[in-house]
C-alpha cells in the first residue's frame, strides 16, 4: 500500500494502560474505506478494543460493528448489510515468534499477527484490514433471484459441483434415444 492510510489511529506501545480504544472513523474517513474496499458506503463504523502488552507484544481483543452499503453481486443494486464481528489481533516484533505465547492464553492460529517496528504501530489500518475480510465480495441481496430470473441465470443447485455431471449425463442420453 502507498500513500496514507484512510484509516490510522498510531499507538504507542508505552501509553497503553488497559482502559478501551475506540476507534471511530469520521465520514472522510469512510467514504475513502468504501473505495477502498469496492463498495458503495460504509455509514458507521466503531471498533471497541482493549489492549494489553505482554513484553513487546500487543494483544488486541474486541469487537466492530459497521453499517455498509454494498452491491449485490448478482443484481449489482446497493443493499445495506451490518457487520458484528470479533477483532482478535497480535502486534509482534519482526522475529519474535511469539516470544510471550504461554502468556497470552491463545495461539498465533487463533488470531492474526500483524508485525510492527519500534514503539509504534497502527491499530486504525488493522481495524481497516480486519473490516476488508468481513466484507462478504459475493453477498447477495433482496433482488438476487429476481435478477437471475430475468437474466436467465441458473440458481446454486444448476451450477454446483454437480451440474457439469448432469448436463453430461442429459447429453449422453439425448444422444441414446
Amino acid at each position: 500500500m502507498t500513500g496514507t492510510p484512510e484509516l490510522s489511529r498510531m499507538i504507542d506501545i508505552r501509553q497503553i494502560t488497559g482502559a478501551p480504544v475506540v476507534v471511530e472513523p469520521g465520514a472522510d474517513e469512510r467514504r475513502r474505506l468504501a473505495g477502498r474496499f469496492g463498495i458503495s458506503a460504509i455509514d458507521a463504523m466503531r471498533a471497541d478494543i482493549r489492549l494489553s502488552v505482554e513484553g513487546e507484544t500487543v494483544l488486541a481483543r474486541g469487537r466492530l460493528t459497521a453499517s455498509i452499503i454494498q452491491p449485490c453481486a448478482i443484481s449489482g443494486e446497493d443493499f445495506p448489510v451490518a457487520i458484528d464481528e470479533p477483532v482478535l489481533l497480535r502486534f509482534v516484533h519482526p522475529g519474535a515468534e511469539g516470544a510471550s505465547e504461554d502468556e497470552i492464553e491463545i495461539t498465533a492460529d487463533d488470531c492474526d499477527e500483524i508485525e510492527y517496528e519500534g514503539m509504534t504501530f497502527d491499530l486504525g489500518e488493522a481495524v481497516a484490514q480486519s473490516l476488508g475480510l468481513a466484507i462478504d465480495p459475493f453477498a447477495e441481496g433482496p433482488e438476487a433471484d429476481a435478477a437471475r430470473q430475468k437474466h436467465g441465470l441458473a440458481g446454486e443447485e444448476a451450477s454446483g459441483p454437480f451440474a457439469a455431471l448432469a448436463a453430461l449425463k442429459a447429453g449422453k442420453s439425448d444422444r441414446n434415444d
